[in-house]
């Protein structure tokens, strides 16, 4: 095999393991075994490598003293993050992840989070942590994302100013301007005042109860205050809505019909120096229900509008990032570790980070390793890339030092007093309207 093709994914390595400024080689250790070891399924598990020359408390223990270089990481990744293809766009996904957390009484900061497929009737809420990921997205839906950031968003922050934490550091790593997507949430009010000033464009999902207003009407030189909004704009409201500025009809990439209407120049009343454009999907196809509508709302920011017959394509790549949520807590283990603070659980989370990533670089290398009942029509999958690592990592080698023996502990001293682990309460975050009346008490 050529020796070249190896290149990226060594580089990537040698420079990984200088992001690790204390327990480098337990760290490395750590990432070697997680890449290659399929069948662990939990963290004294991932021991059993062979490419995990430490034992298994060497495991926590390498968590628990960590110090990475956040910043640097953020370069290597932005620096091997994947290019768009001639004609098209870098597209990033940013979106939140509960870990939940309900019986740790011993984690700190651990607020209320969304936990998905409860049963009907509870409230999907628990305790736990909360996670910001920024990812690059691939042309085509699949789990193949690539992590550009994850980080923990702590209670005093909503996940809007963590994402606005993390583009401020990252966009500016990117050799070109991304094209930004979202859920509802990312079409806020609050977010598009937060994001006004970063270098790249946003396309986010508008829920349909949304009012919008279009730019006020030129002075009319009579006494009084002037009109600060125009026209209003309600989703709901059709007879709010007048003539498109812009329509097409025609078929998505599966054929079937989408006509796109699109409105320029409104905003909201809270941001009103923020123009944007509300963008209306129709799909006749579609079952209407909540998972199928056939008529879905958008929002646009930013300086280069996509076509409209691209949108809706566009953003179905955003489900990509849940696909490569499931790899991460299902076969990554993320979500898996019962680690004690926050810090520890931001280690593990970068390193789960530096194995997607990876993993990424190492598909062009792995051999297709099928099992008997996987279907050999489809593309490669991270768990098969998986399944190749051991060979990839024997040709590849390791940056890590061996261990070095140090005997057996001495153990606690003699009469020694242990103080129980702290207990610490769930938060209840303040919502952004409870923060404004407080703040004009």
């Amino acid at each position: 095999m050529d020796c070249n093709i190896f290149s990226p994914l060594r580089q990537f390595r040698e420079q990984l393991y200088g992001c690790f400024a204390k327990a480098g080689d337990a760290l490395f250790n750590i990432l070697d075994a997680l890449l290659s070891e399929t069948a662990a399924r939990s963290l004294a598990e991932l021991s059993l490598s062979p490419f995990c020359t430490r034992r298994w408390g060497s495991i926590y223990q390498g968590l628990q003293h960590a110090d990475i270089d956040r910043p640097k990481m953020q370069r290597l990744f932005a620096m091997h993050a994947p290019l768009p293809t001639q004609g098209n766009r870098l597209v990033l996904g940013i979106d939140v992840s509960s870990i939940a957390r309900p019986s740790s009484r011993t984690a700190r900061d651990r607020t209320y989070v969304h936990q998905s497929n409860l049963p009907k009737g509870c409230k999907p809420v628990t305790p736990g942590w909360q996670f910001s990921t920024l990812t690059v997205l691939p042309e085509e839906p699949s789990s193949w994302t690539y992590l550009l950031d994850n980080i923990r968003v702590r209670s005093e922050q909503t996940h809007g100013e963590a994402a606005k934490e993390q583009l401020t550091e990252v966009l500016p790593l990117l050799p070109l301007r991304p094209l930004l997507l979202g859920d509802g949430y990312y079409s806020s009010a609050t977010f598009l005042e937060q994001v006004a000033d970063t270098p790249c464009d946003l396309l986010a999902r508008l829920p349909k109860n949304r009012v919008l207003y279009h730019v006020a009407p030129p002075r009319t030189g009579k006494k009084g205050r002037p009109r600060l909004d125009g026209a209003r704009f309600a989703c709901k409201d059709p007879a709010t809505q007048g003539t498109p500025d812009a329509f097409w009809s025609g078929t998505n990439k599966a054929g079937q019909a989408v006509e796109v209407s699109i409105w320029h120049h409104l905003h909201y009343k809270k941001a009103r120096q923020v123009a944007v454009s509300v963008i209306r999907v129709v799909r006749p196809h579609a079952e209407d229900t909540e998972r199928d509508p056939k008529v879905s709302w958008f929002l646009f920011r930013g300086e280069q509008m996509p076509a409209p017959k691209e949108i809706s394509d566009l953003y179905a790549r955003r489900y990509s990032q849940e696909h490569g949520y499931r790899v991460d807590k299902q076969h990554l283990l993320w979500e898996t570790p019962r680690l004690r603070t926050p810090e520890q659980f931001q280690h593990w989370t970068d390193l789960v980070a530096c194995v997607r990533n990876q993993l990424y670089l190492a598909r062009p290398l792995a051999e297709v390793v099928r099992q008997p009942w996987e279907s050999k029509r489809r593309e490669l999958t991270p768990q098969q890339t998986r399944r190749a690592m051991p060979t990839i990592l024997t040709m590849l080698g390791t940056p890590a030092q061996p261990p070095q023996p140090r005997g057996k502990s001495p153990g606690r001293r003699l009469g020694a007093k242990i103080k129980p682990v702290p207990r610490y309460k769930t938060i209840f975050k303040d919502t952004e309207k409870s923060k404004k009346v407080a703040a004009n008490v």
